[in-house]
């Protein structure tokens, strides 16, 4: 095994910023249960709001609107299951390129849901939700992602929310990709609920957030208590939100960070198309994409044996749809796109982030050719 590691999974999960780290030792020194009314109790208090407004402004939000949460999957799951039982949602409109925590719940609900598809290029088709809103029966709630953790794709989240605005139609932005990668104030602004998550930009996991603005009236799933706002009851956590506020606050600053990782994002997708014969970049150069996401695929090697060739020399990448445990699956957004099954199992993604330098990508590109190169010469030999 090489003993030099390269990190290139940020959409998995972002390693934890200095910043965050400091922030989080501090909250863990603060005695105190926010919900308590003596000094302590305050202090913690203080600790949790004062993070409301550093989360608030990813999406220029309201910071009474920030409702903490475990994470983006209970965030998800706290939009949707909320919203059918506060506010009597009927239809559930549900892109068929979203995780699977949005997904799975939509299909699970009990309720009618309607699947946008995918266009080739990973965004999904207006057209298609347009007709998706007139078929819809009652209250209906429109979930689109703002950006697909597998390919990169940003969606037309302003557009989208424009058409469910039109039919009365309630609407919701996973915008957990998207943070820090995307100015998200306008783009999210026509959206009633906004899921965040503070692990994909270097703050902890196991926290996240969901924004609901006045209009949406989500009934809670975690019942117990009148914590955050009596949407999501239990003592919050802290340390973690207080990390998770270090990490806003840390991304916020980094104004010129999209552009440096697009430049190493072309770089590599520019080398592997032009060094490794018949390599395919999903979505290049045929719909905007994040800055740090690369979905890639070779021809005749699987993505299992990439994942395992590229960690044994050194480098942390994904499969285009590594499941909750750990396997290698297929991937359910290029089958959405349409992408041929013998290609689409080939996937994977290379995602950057704060600590990534140009240096470890050129390292990167070289391994990958090196690797596809050995296997061509094997296989030859096998045939």
């Amino acid at each position: 095994m090489n003993a030099q590691r390269t990190y290139l999974d940020y959409n998995a999960t972002a390693p934890v910023r200095p910043a965050v780290r400091e922030a989080m030792v501090e909250a863990l020194a603060t005695v105190g249960n926010p919900s308590s009314v003596h000094a302590e109790g305050r202090a913690a208090r203080g600790r949790v709001e004062d993070a409301r407004l550093e989360v608030a402004a990813l999406v220029d939000a309201d910071p009474q609107d920030v409702i903490f949460t475990s994470g983006g999957t209970e965030a998800n799951v706290l939009a949707l299951r909320g919203a059918i039982a506060g506010q009597g949602v009927e239809t559930l409109i549900v892109s068929a390129i979203e995780h699977p925590s949005v997904l799975q719940t939509a299909r699970l609900a009990g309720v009618r849901t309607l699947e946008i598809p995918a266009a080739a290029d990973g965004a999904i088709e207006l057209d298609a939700l347009a007709a998706c809103l007139a078929r819809a029966d009652g209250r209906c709630l429109v979930s689109v992602m703002a950006a697909n953790n597998e390919t990169g794709a940003v969606q037309p989240v302003e557009e989208a929310s424009a058409l469910a605005r039109d039919h009365g139609a309630l609407m919701h932005v996973d915008a957990v990709q998207a943070a820090g990668r995307l100015a998200l104030g306008p783009m999210t602004s026509g959206a009633d609920m906004i899921t965040l998550s503070a692990h994909k930009i270097g703050g902890p996991q196991g926290i996240g957030a969901l924004i609901v603005r006045d209009g949406a009236d989500p009934a809670p799933v975690l019942t117990g208590g009148g914590q955050e706002r009596r949407l999501r009851a239990g003592t919050e956590n802290v340390a973690a939100i207080a990390g998770f506020a270090a990490a806003a606050a840390c991304v916020r600053k980094e104004t010129e960070e999209p552009g440096r990782l697009a430049e190493m994002r072309d770089r590599l997708e520019a080398d592997i198309v032009a060094d490794i014969d018949g390599a395919v970049v999903f979505g290049s150069g045929t719909v905007r994409r994040l800055a740090n996401t690369t979905c890639l695929a070779v021809p005749g090697i699987s993505a299992e044996f990439l994942v395992m060739a590229l960690d044994l020399a050194g480098f942390a990448v994904s499969s285009g749809a590594a499941c909750s445990s750990g396997k290698v699956t297929r991937s359910h957004v290029l089958e959405a796109m349409g992408i041929e099954p013998a290609l689409a199992a080939g996937a994977i993604r290379v995602s950057t982030g704060w600590a990534t330098t140009p240096d470890e990508i050129a390292r990167f590109s070289q391994a990958l050719k090196d690797i596809c190169t050995r296997e061509a010469a094997r296989s030859g030999l096998a045939a």
